[in-house]
């Protein structure tokens, strides 16, 4: 009887250590980043070769379909608005006084010099509807126990191929990815920092962009305000709306 209270005792702490569940872990992800809608303000500063310099924007989005923004400094900057309809993008150039759209190969250009790519700032799916997961291990980062998960496209349009994401333990927030091509090249590194609470949901405020085919010190994106789940009036995601 003793023998088998022990064999009990001991299947009983070995379950307790299983590896936790990747896609579960993926979706507690995407239930802090996803949301049906948001306002955002925020700045990215890109290093460029004469120094930085720093754009502020505006952005409107609907789910992972619809999105509006429109940059609101500098000077010569400001007014230039971009919108996306499901998989198409359009862009508002006031200097120019036209709407040119962006397609094809275009999308994997950098936006305004900095590190991002239209396709980096476009797809807003859920991870779970676009990647497999599964558990490498864990590690500390930050001064937190973090899960290294790799993730892997189960879709075709996918701007990369595979992942690697180091996500809190206990917030479920990505703190850092590594983002690569099919033939396994490492093409993006981000780091998520500055982790806030926002209506119950962890959200980074700044993401650190590093295009690994290209020189510099990358690219910082810091949101500065941001509210989730708010009225945004429909003609917003409107073509007639990029020259108002």
């Amino acid at each position: 009887m003793k023998a088998l209270i022990n064999y009990i005792l001991a299947v009983i702490l070995f379950s307790g250590f299983t590896n936790p569940d990747a896609t579960e872990i993926l979706k507690k992800v995407d239930k802090n980043l996803s949301s049906d809608n948001r306002v955002m303000e925020s700045q990215i500063t890109i290093q460029g070769k004469r120094g930085a310099r720093t754009i502020s924007s505006k952005t409107y989005a609907m789910g992972d379909k619809k999105s509006f923004s429109e940059y609101l400094s500098p000077a010569r900057e400001q007014g230039t608005k971009m919108l996306k309809l499901e998989n198409q993008l359009w862009i508002y150039s006031p200097s120019t006084d036209r709407i040119i759209q962006i397609s094809g190969h275009l999308l994997r250009q950098s936006v305004m010099g900095s590190d991002l790519s239209y396709e980096d700032m476009m797809d807003d799916r859920k991870l779970t509807d676009i990647y497999s997961a599964k558990v490498l291990g864990e590690e500390e980062m930050y001064g937190r126990k973090t899960y290294l998960i790799e993730l892997t496209a189960k879709v075709t349009d996918v701007a990369y191929h595979s992942q690697k994401m180091w996500v809190d333990a206990e917030r479920f927030v990505p703190l850092k990815q590594e983002l690569f091509a099919k033939s396994g090249q490492l093409l993006k590194r981000l780091e998520m920092k500055d982790i806030i609470q926002v209506k119950g949901r962890w959200f980074p405020s700044t993401m650190i962009y590093k295009d690994m085919l290209k020189e510099g010190d990358g690219t910082e994106f810091k949101i500065t305000k941001i509210e989730f789940n708010v009225d945004i009036p429909e003609y917003i995601f409107s073509k007639a709306a990029l020259k108002k």
